[in-house]
């Protein structure tokens, strides 16, 4: 039995070492991630207000908890930065607009008089106040929406 498990040990810190064996993402346990980015409004890109709300970003907390994120933050590659408060509802969507519009818990409004997310390819960041990343999707310049 002790070479067994000496073997194994020695398998386990080899395949670590090597890079082979890395920690599950944080999202993996329950946490909050980006569930889908809205990138390519429908219609004409005419900036109304319409057309700026129909671009958005989901956020879900998969958890049995509610999480506070409050001053978390979501990035476009350019650095437009939309910053939270408040908390996500245990296995709750929140639904950043880029448009105006009146937050509720289930939709934030970004207030932006133009679009954010380019539908040629980007990528949403999302940082806890910390700076941490928690999360990102990038997409390419076909379709106009992307599951995470």
């Amino acid at each position: 039995m002790k070479v067994r498990f000496a073997v194994s040990a020695a398998v386990v810190a080899t395949a670590v070492a090597g890079g082979l064996l890395t920690a599950a993402p944080a999202q993996a346990a329950g946490g909050v991630s980006i569930y889908r980015v809205y990138y390519n409004s429908p219609g004409t890109d005419d900036r109304s207000n319409t057309s700026l709300n129909a671009e958005w970003v989901q956020l879900y907390n998969s958890s049995s908890s509610a999480i506070s994120i409050s001053n978390w933050k979501l990035k476009d590659r350019a650095g437009w930065t939309y910053t939270f408060s408040g908390t996500i509802g245990a296995k709750r969507y929140v639904t950043v607009h880029t448009g105006r519009g009146s937050n509720t818990a289930g939709h934030r409004y970004w207030g932006r008089a133009a679009y954010v997310w380019n539908n040629d390819g980007d990528t949403a960041y999302l940082r806890k106040a910390s700076g941490t990343l928690v999360d990102s999707c990038s997409w390419n310049a076909t379709g106009s929406s992307k599951y995470c």
